[in-house]
């Protein structure tokens, strides 16, 4: 079927992303994963090839597009070339999109031009230890001052990805209790400062997978934090957070479908070279049918995930939408990744292979940005269930 999703300058820009991936990371990769984090340095130079300033307007320094194709595209290339860009991915999806909607004027002068250029890389801080996808339930606070010059936050975060580099994380807090009626009343957000007196980096999280994404711990202990850096208006950061939460969950869903891609683009060449007695695994039947079978299944993935684009960038994709697509293209690559990885054999047990880091890395597409058991409660709400 014919693929209507990218133009030429979409395919212009994936033949430059593809060969900075092979110059640039490919030969570092392998480095960066033992290592378990991405070089701060390296931000620069995805800074300077333009991709954090696709979505920022001319004005602040950016290229003024609004479109999540070219985002698209490098879960596409990353994906293929079995490596990834570390945390730097919720400096784009997550944060920008928080700048755009609620930053002043002023704000986004003193913001977007760092942003843009990767002297400010930023983070979202939501989760904390005990609440999980209950965010209404969060216990972290920000009290103004008597002055109202600035809030003083305290409290915890966790789960936080980009934490370690992040300059700026935009965090969520308590500035009012919740009401009777209403428990999630009384959030708002914050563009924190991380070089500020008491805020702490604890533990970079020693996770399953991801590993070159730099997910971390975070405390706050009497954190003053300038009027000037709230974001909106105070007690409405819920429903911020709910404004924001499809393009996240797009974004989970089209890294899942290309992640399959991946998987079987490398069982396929694996099996084509790999011999046992005496003839290419390729030729078994079997297979042949195990290949063919992920491969009709990365096809449907893969109209979920560009219909879905369409839609954000028509600004149309709705909650349950976006539900459906996470949900679907997330189970699809479980399951693919999972059938080509047995294709591998022993060898696909081993962290040298890309497709064993794949098998990692997906794992955490059903949890995160909200677990594959909430996307079920969303759909089955716009259901009238």
């Amino acid at each position: 079927m014919l693929r209507t999703v990218f133009d030429d300058d979409h395919e212009s820009f994936r033949q430059t992303l593809r060969a900075f991936i092979e110059a640039e990371v490919v030969p570092n990769f392998q480095e960066w994963f033992d290592a378990g984090i991405v070089p701060r340095e390296f931000y620069y130079k995805l800074a300077d090839l333009g991709l954090f300033g696709i979505n920022v307007p001319e004005e602040y320094g950016g290229s003024g597009l609004e479109s999540h194709k070219f985002e698209a595209i490098q879960y596409e290339e990353t994906m293929r070339a079995g490596v990834s860009f570390g945390g730097s991915g919720v400096h784009v999806l997550l944060a920008l999109p928080y700048l755009k909607m609620l930053a002043t004027d002023e704000q986004k002068q003193r913001y977007l031009p760092k942003f843009v250029a990767g002297e400010e890389m930023w983070a979202l801080a939501m989760t904390e230890p005990g609440t999980g996808s209950d965010l209404a339930g969060m216990k972290s606070s920000a009290k103004l001052s008597e002055d109202g010059s600035h809030y003083v936050l305290n409290g915890a975060k966790t789960f936080i990805t980009g934490g370690v580099h992040a300059d700026r994380v935009i965090v969520c807090a308590r500035t009012a209790p919740p009401r009777e009626d209403d428990r999630r009343f009384g959030i708002s957000l914050f563009a924190v400062d991380t070089h500020s007196e008491g805020y702490a980096v604890g533990r970079k999280l020693d996770k399953v997978g991801l590993r070159t994404s730099d997910t971390a711990e975070l405390s706050f202990t009497d954190v003053r934090v300038p009027v000037e850096d709230l974001l909106g208006e105070e007690n409405q950061g819920f429903s911020y957070l709910g404004r924001n939460l499809p393009s996240e969950r797009w974004g989970i869903a089209y890294g899942a479908y290309a992640q399959a891609a991946a998987a079987v683009r490398f069982a396929t060449e694996y099996t084509q070279q790999r011999e046992v007695f005496g003839k290419s695994v390729a030729s078994f039947q079997n297979t042949k049918f195990e290949l063919a079978a992920c491969q009709a299944k990365v096809d449907a993935a893969q109209a979920v995930a560009d219909r879905a684009l369409e839609a954000l960038d028509a600004g149309e994709l709705t909650a349950a939408e976006a539900a459906s697509a996470k949900l679907f293209c997330t189970e699809v690559a479980g399951e693919v990744i999972d059938r080509c990885l047995q294709l591998h054999g022993g060898y696909g047990f081993i962290n040298e292979y890309p497709i064993a880091r794949l098998y990692s890395d997906n794992r955490v597409n059903r949890i995160y940005g909200g677990t594959s058991e909430v996307m079920k409660t969303i759909i089955a709400k716009n259901m009238g269930l």
